[in-house]
Order: C-alpha cells, then sequence, then structure tokens
C-alpha cells in the first residue's frame, strides 16, 4: 500500500535509495477514476450493440456520432483546463465534468429510441470527460513531489484501468441476469457514476490555489506554449499522436489475421488493458528514475512492434498473444508518463491548461491519424496501410526524438504550492 505524505513539498530530487511515497489525493482520485471507469465502460461495451442492433442505427450512423463527439472532446479540454486554473478551482471543474458524464448515463435511459436524445447524451459523456480530464491531472502533478511524478501517475492509471476492466464484465453479467435489459444497465452505470462524484467530493482536499501568472484571459489559452519545453512537448505528442494507429483498428486487424470468431472479438481490450494494469507503475517508476522522454519513446517502440507483427506470417497464438501485449505495454509507458513529463515545467497557476494543450494537440492528431488509416485501408487495403503506418511512426518516433527535452534529473516547477494533509493510507 502507498503512504500519503503530508506538509509542504520539498522541490529537490529525493535521496538516492530513498523510498517515494503517492499522497493521499492521488489514491482518492485514483479511486475516483476506478469508479468511474466502472460506469463508463458498462455504456462503453454494450452501446454498440444497443445503438446498432437494438435500435437500428447503421454502422455509418454510429461511427459519425461517435467519431463526431470524440473529436469535440479535445477541444473541450481547452476549456476545462482554462478554467481550473481561473482561480485554481481544479476539484470543483473535474467534478463537474464527472457529473456530467454521469448524468449521461441517465440520458440514454430517458432518450428511449430517440436518435437527438441518444446524441444528447453521448455528447455530454463525451464533454464531461473532457472537462474533467486537465483538471485532474493538474491535481496530480500538484499534489506529488515532481522527482515522484512517473509512479503518482501510474498508481492513478492502474487503478482507472481497473475499472475498465470491471465495467464490461459488470455489464454483460447485468445483460445475462436480465435478459438483455439494456435500460437496466444504464440504471446501475448512472449510480456508479454518482458514487465516483461523492468520492470526489468527499475524499479530494477542495482547498483553493491562488493562480500564478497574471490574469487568465481566454486570449491566453495558448500561453503555455510560450515555455520552450512545453512547446516542444506539444509538437513531439502531436508528431507521435498523427502516426499512431488506434486501437478499433488494431483489434479488427488482428480478428482478420487470426479468423478469431466474433463472439471473442470483445475480449481482445480486455488483455491490452490487463497487461496496462500490471505495467502502470512499474513503468512510472522507470519514468522517475531514468527521465520520462525515453520511456515515452520505448512506448511507440512497442505500437511499431504491434504493427510489425500484424504484417509477419506469425501463427495466430503467436499473434494474439503479442498484439494486446504490445498495446498494452504502449499505454503503460506512454500515458501517465506524457503528463508527468509535462507538469514541472509548467507553473502551478498554468498547469490544468498547459497539461490540456499536450493533451488537445495529441488528440486532435490521433483523429486525423485514425481518418487517415481508414481512407488507406479503404483504398489499398489492410497491408498497405499497415506498412505506412509503421513507415510513418519510425519517421514520427525520430521526429520526437528530436524535440523532447531531457528530463533525465526531474525539474522543480516554478513555485512549489503548499500541499493539503492527508491521513496516511
Amino acid at each position: 500500500m502507498y503512504l500519503a505524505t503530508t506538509g509542504r513539498r520539498d522541490a529537490s530530487p529525493a535521496p538516492s535509495g530513498a523510498r517515494r511515497r503517492v499522497s493521499a489525493t492521488v489514491l482518492a482520485l485514483g479511486a475516483v477514476s476506478l469508479v468511474t471507469d466502472v460506469s463508463s465502460e458498462m455504456v462503453t461495451a454494450v452501446l454498440p450493440l444497443y445503438l446498432v442492433v437494438g435500435l437500428g442505427l447503421t454502422p455509418l450512423q454510429f461511427g459519425f456520432l461517435d467519431g463526431l463527439f470524440t473529436g469535440a472532446t479535445a477541444l473541450v479540454r481547452l476549456a476545462g483546463g482554462h478554467t481550473a486554473d481561473r482561480g485554481g478551482r481544479h476539484k470543483a471543474v473535474a467534478g463537474a465534468g464527472y457529473a456530467l458524464s454521469a448524468c449521461s448515463r441517465l440520458g440514454l435511459l430517458l432518450a428511449g429510441g430517440a436518435t437527438g436524445g441518444i446524441a444528447a447524451a453521448l455528447a455530454a459523456d463525451r464533454l464531461g470527460k473532457g472537462i474533467r480530464t486537465a483538471p485532474r491531472d493538474a491535481l496530480i502533478t500538484l499534489d506529488s513531489t515532481p522527482d515522484g511524478l512517473g509512479r503518482a501517475f501510474g498508481v492513478h492509471r492502474a487503478m482507472d484501468t481497473t475499472g475498465a476492466l470491471l465495467g464490461p464484465l459488470a455489464a454483460f453479467a447485468l445483460l445475462w441476469a436480465t435478459a438483455d435489459a439494456y435500460d437496466a444497465v444504464f440504471v446501475v452505470s448512472f449510480c456508479t457514476g454518482l458514487l465516483g462524484v461523492l468520492l470526489l467530493v468527499v475524499l479530494v482536499p477542495g482547498g483553493r490555489r491562488q493562480p500564478v501568472g497574471g490574469a487568465h484571459r481566454l486570449r491566453d489559452l495558448a500561453a503555455p506554449l510560450r515555455l520552450p519545453g512545453v512547446r516542444r512537448i506539444a509538437l513531439g505528442a502531436a508528431l507521435l499522436g498523427g502516426a499512431t494507429v488506434g486501437d478499433a483498428f488494431l483489434y479488427l486487424l488482428l480478428q482478420q489475421r487470426t479468423e478469431l470468431a466474433a463472439t471473442w472479438f470483445p475480449f481482445l481490450p480486455l488483455g491490452a488493458s490487463a497487461v496496462y494494469l500490471l505495467l502502470a507503475v512499474p513503468a512510472g517508476r522507470l519514468a522517475d528514475r531514468v527521465g520520462r522522454r525515453r520511456p515515452f519513446l520505448y512506448g511507440h517502440g512497442a505500437l511499431l512492434l504491434a504493427l510489425g507483427l500484424l504484417l509477419a506470417p506469425l501463427p495466430a497464438a503467436v499473434l494474439l498473444v503479442g498484439v494486446p501485449l504490445a498495446i498494452g505495454v504502449f499505454y503503460a509507458a506512454t500515458d501517465g508518463v506524457l503528463m508527468a513529463l509535462t507538469g514541472p515545467l509548467l507553473p502551478p497557476g498554468r498547469r490544468a491548461g498547459g497539461l490540456a494543450l499536450v493533451q488537445t494537440a495529441q488528440a486532435v492528431a490521433k483523429v486525423g491519424a485514425a481518418a487517415g488509416f481508414g481512407a488507406a485501408w479503404t483504398l489499398w487495403g489492410p497491408t498497405a496501410a499497415l506498412l505506412t503506418a509503421l513507415t510513418g511512426l519510425t519517421v514520427a518516433m525520430y521526429g520526437a526524438s528530436r524535440l523532447l527535452p531531457s528530463d533525465r534529473r526531474p525539474v522543480a516547477p516554478p513555485s512549489t504550492p503548499h500541499s493539503p494533509k492527508g491521513p496516511s493510507c
């Protein structure tokens, strides 16, 4: 069990061999994410079946709705980060995002079969996720020592992924127990989401932090990019994001290569999530020791390996193990590590907004990458699309290696906030 730290943070790196600790606030945010992910993944797991099979939407209609709102989420992150930095309202803004996502489950229940109601509920869910992400990650960086950020994000992402594993299992268990009553899934998901909001209110300290760095105007949304290190990270993340093949495509290609029965297809993401869960904390600890830049790049090397495996003439058993394993390693070495790399370079008063900028740059680039890979697959076939993606990711990794700043010794933030005390866990 990780122990909470209390009192004022020391900006200097911990002595060699010292035991780094994860704060009670990080553990509380991990618990909130775990419960919220159970709620959200319950819906995510059954939504395609509900909309396409239950309500008769075409795959094109579902894909349009999902893609539209996923793209919009990236832009909403900027507003969430900017609002959180104004007056230091990180907890309040994150709570609003969690509450909006929870209420979206109730919206699906009330929408019935109306396409407009379903679209509104999906929009609310994506908006809630976009609003909460940057303030939540800012809270993690503000309540952790600079040299322990990798571990802090690793612990949080491991707890988050536990919820992602439990959600689909809970959803399918409910469908089995209720004879495919989707309404029961939406009701349980709504109640679970509200529990996540309650945990945030009760467990996460709500002390206000005064902003640093002057007024927060809308025209200053891009202000963190004036910091050379942050600008280089944003460019590197966007470059790599633009060469990243989405999970859905990789799983579809894996299913085609192995001729896996459709009934087993939903279990492929669970394998990658299990690997992510096991490796998130070790990857974060490694990043704290050797610097976050190298694990972030090596993680994309794991994605490169997944593309290579899908191109190689290998037995189905090797592919079914190797591809989800590589995807899990990719996420363990990149997701939280990117935030740990960026956080110490930002002043506390611009923390959420700066993280949101990097997240948005990466997310928008990934939307473009998904569209490009889909078009290449349609025009040239899967093999040519994979070769193009493999080449593009190789070039992007080289470019990012030149762009990303080195952080072998963690950099302390411009000023160190007073950390709220919390009980040891």
